[in-house]
């Protein structure tokens, strides 16, 4: 792992089409800003993993719980 300081407003360069930005600091969080061309897919870790997840694992959404409805 290649592990790189950058301050606000500075940049990477990943394979010379691939920019990040850091666009904002604030306590223990840091906004990224990333140009990529179309063909790249750009997701945070838990996305990617989600999306990899087998169906069956992932859990249920409240909208597709059952609702319980008494009067």
């Amino acid at each position: 792992m290649l592990i790189l300081s950058r301050r606000l407003g500075e940049e990477i360069v990943i394979d010379g089409n691939i920019r990040i930005v850091v666009l904002e600091t604030q306590r223990n969080r840091v906004r990224l800003g990333v140009a990529a061309p179309r063909s790249v897919r750009v997701n945070r870790l838990e996305v990617q993993m989600r999306d990899e997840a087998p169906s069956e694992l992932l859990p249920l959404s409240p909208i597709s719980q059952p609702v319980c409805v008494t009067s």
